[in-house]
């Protein structure tokens, strides 16, 4: 017991600093992000729980396209962080397969950009249905829609631009310019939404067009830098007609599985958000309050997560396979603190935060509830995000990754929601555990994913 709790602790003190000046700025940069969608939420919620459920279903839809993204990006980051081990062993096949993966993946963000905006223009109402029958919301949803359609191209290009300068060890820059959009966010949802500075009052509208700008000025300033700033990396706008071809199949074979494994993973969670609209608008007023505080409690994790999947790919790509086992353990060990942390301040905040919504007693109710279940997953999401959204994705292990979610979701959490919800009729608390069940099962497999070795996998750099 004493070995195996010594393996979750590394004694390497250089290791912790280095994952903390990694982890804290994107943790900090995911915390502005959370408290940009808090500040959605509280504002549009000063409009009624009939606008507060539009706009958070209508963000499921954008989520899925969010999630996406992250696929493409956290991709295209195990082998951006593997080749930048690289540089000092094989340093010109390094900096070009470097640039072509950046490429590829730019490339395919803007086609599936327009793929979601197309069908954001053409059949709203259509998309809308699929979380609520109720027509006073799915209205609403169209509305924030129609001023969504062109978000898709900012969103994703600032999401995916950033993931490759944090594959790098440039963390700061993009904390920077979150920083700035949270800013613009911020006034230009109280401008729009209730008609202050000389705005109009567009009401859920005007909360859609907030989140345009601050997406915007978003994508300006981080595309700006990569594009034509950046010198560590040396991508340009010209690279972008590189050809790629020699790669192509490198990068299919990592990222595929990442994105397919996200992409199914966003389907699962959005049937999640169908049975929890289905549950009643009171579930899913609540579920939107609850959701934010529970991505705050999760940044740490999330920092976390990507630092170990920098890390990972950077320690193999210096060939230290011995060493990257070792982290993976540290991290794990990390992942357990982290989720007991976020689980403790879920319990100590959940009241007032509830109290700080405009909501029915019925609503509350149910949000205290959402809130117990959430502390307590917490603790399993944590260890499970760390080990799959970082190590083992680190390593290469993208294809056990992608059947694991799935697997999980699909057979395990769906299954035991719909049962819990609407077969057996249980309280708040345990169908949301039910729905989050794979976090848990997740967490163990992880354990024994880890031990076997299995998950470090070869990549290649394409012919040069």
């Amino acid at each position: 017991m004493t070995r195996a709790l010594k393996k979750l602790f590394s004694e390497d003190r250089a290791f912790y600093v280095r994952v903390l000046t990694l982890a804290m700025p994107i943790a900090l940069q995911s915390l502005i992000t959370v408290g940009v969608n808090m500040l959605d939420t509280i504002m549009v919620g000063k409009l009624g729980e009939e606008a507060l459920s539009a706009s958070s279903l209508a963000n499921q839809f954008i989520n899925i396209y969010h999630i996406f993204c992250m696929g493409l990006g956290m991709g295209a980051s195990v082998l951006v962080s593997r080749y930048w081990g690289m540089r000092e062993s094989e340093p010109e096949k390094a900096e070009k397969a470097l640039k072509k993966t950046i490429c590829i993946m730019v490339r395919l963000t803007l086609g599936l950009a327009l793929l979601f905006a197309v069908a954001t223009a053409l059949i709203p109402g259509a998309i809308m249905r699929m979380y609520t029958p109720e027509e006073s919301i799915v209205s609403l949803g169209v509305t924030y829609f129609k001023y969504s359609i062109v978000t898709y191209f900012f969103l994703g290009l600032s999401l995916v631009c950033t993931i490759v300068l944090r594959s790098v060890g440039q963390v700061r820059m993009p904390l920077y310019v979150s920083m700035g959009a949270f800013f613009v966010n911020l006034a230009a949802n109280y401008a729009l939404i209730f008609g202050k500075l000389g705005m109009p009052k567009l009401g859920i509208a005007g909360a859609a067009l907030g989140t345009l700008l601050a997406r915007v000025f978003e994508a300006g300033m981080i595309c700006g830098y990569l594009f034509f700033r950046d010198r560590a990396i040396g991508f340009r706008i010209r690279h972008l007609g590189m050809k790629t071809g020699d790669l192509m199949g490198e990068y299919i074979r990592i990222s595929l599985p990442v994105l397919i494994s996200d992409g199914i993973l966003a389907i699962g969670n959005n049937t999640v958000a169908m049975v929890i609209g289905r549950l009643g608008m009171a579930f899913v007023a609540a579920n939107a309050v609850t959701s934010v505080t529970q991505q705050m409690s999760n940044v740490l994790a999330q920092g976390a997560a990507q630092a170990g999947a920098i890390v990972t790919g950077q320690t193999l790509g210096e060939g230290e396979r011995e060493k990257a086992q070792s982290q993976g353990y540290a991290f794990l060990g990390l992942g357990l603190c982290l989720g007991l942390f976020a689980g403790a301040v879920i319990m100590l905040i959940s009241g007032p935060v509830i109290r700080a919504y405009s909501m029915s007693r019925e609503t509350a109710e149910v949000a205290g509830q959402l809130m117990d279940a959430i502390a307590f997953i917490m603790i399993f999401q944590s260890a499970n995000s760390i080990m799959t959204k970082g190590v083992l994705r680190g390593g290469g292990d993208t294809k056990m990754l992608m059947l694991a979610d799935n697997i999980f979701l699909w057979l395990l959490s769906i299954p035991m929601g719909l049962l819990a919800g609407f077969v057996l009729g249980l309280p708040a608390f345990w169908i949301y555990t039910c729905l989050k069940a794979d976090q848990i099962a997740k967490a163990v497999w992880c354990v024994f994913r880890l031990r076997s070795g299995k998950w470090i996998k070869k990549i290649t750099t394409g012919k040069i």
